[in-house]
């Protein structure tokens, strides 16, 4: 890691806002992303993330290492979505981020909306991690720190769960 991050993060233990929020700045596109997969609302995922920076600032000291702090703050950042989906009592259904072209076809679009249906009938712990592999490109070791599971969990569920889907889509006539 880069000995810039790691001052700051050390100065951010050491009670500096500022580098705190220097930090979160040097990635907000990486968390804003992984906040607008679970809440799918940009004003959700900022909250969200509004509240990650509180608990980041208030338990920092518990880091054990700086290496850490971006995996850690991101598990915080997973955590806070889902708190804010309880309290809005709405089901955890991920959705791929807004696409950044608006040329795409009708027919591409409806398949788009025919794999989201299928989707979204998976158990939210299938939808969670495929939605973390696939749509944010995040890692097998990755996704196992960010939502506190096991390496062979996650890739037991991404499995399951591509088959679950391709059952699914082949049940309705679409395919894979």
């Amino acid at each position: 890691m880069e000995q810039d991050i790691l001052h700051r993060i050390w100065q951010a233990k050491s009670g500096d806002k500022e580098a705190l929020i220097q930090l979160i700045m040097s990635q907000k596109e990486d968390y804003y992303r992984l906040a607008y997969v679970y809440m799918k609302d940009q004003e959700d995922a900022l909250d969200a993330m509004s509240d990650m920076i509180v608990k980041v600032f208030e338990n920092i000291k518990s880091l054990k290492t700086e290496e850490a702090f971006f995996s850690w703050s991101k598990t915080i950042l997973v955590n806070c979505c889902k708190q804010h989906l309880r309290k809005k009592h709405r089901v955890i259904l991920l959705q791929e981020l807004p696409e950044e072209s608006y040329e795409e076809s009708y027919s591409e679009h409806e398949e788009q909306l025919a794999f989201e249906a299928h989707l979204e009938k998976l158990n939210v712990k299938y939808q969670e991690v495929l939605r973390l592999r696939f749509a944010l490109d995040m890692d097998y070791a990755t996704i196992a720190k960010v939502i506190k599971i096991p390496i062979g969990t996650v890739k037991s569920r991404i499995y399951a769960g591509l088959q679950k889907l391709q059952k699914s889509m082949e049940v309705d006539g679409n395919g894979l």
